[in-house]
């Protein structure tokens, strides 16, 4: 199992129509094949920067793979992902055996 997490801050406040229109596409990316357990999350701790997040799991490495190429994930980074987030940090975990 693969877990895909990344947090972020983004360009524009958090009720701005920009940052509606990020997590509505965002939240597209929950169909693409392999996707599992899919939240867009608020980040509350005061220990750093970041103000959202995104999780996602995948069963296996290659599933993974196929979603970082499946062309509505490849859209969404290009129309809203580079656009809109100002800083992130991307955490891929598996688990311990």
């Amino acid at each position: 199992m693969i877990r895909h997490t990344v947090v972020f801050k983004l360009k524009n406040p958090p009720t701005s129509p920009e940052t509606n229109a990020f997590f509505a596409a965002a939240k597209k990316l929950a169909f693409i094949p392999g996707v599992q357990k899919f939240e867009c999350l608020k980040q509350l701790s005061l220990k750093n920067n970041f103000d959202f997040g995104l999780s996602m799991e995948f069963d296996t490495a290659a599933l993974y793979e196929q979603y970082n190429q499946h062309p509505d994930h490849v859209q969404f980074v290009q129309t809203y992902w580079a656009k809109n987030v100002d800083d992130f940090l991307e955490i891929d975990y598996e688990l311990l055996p």
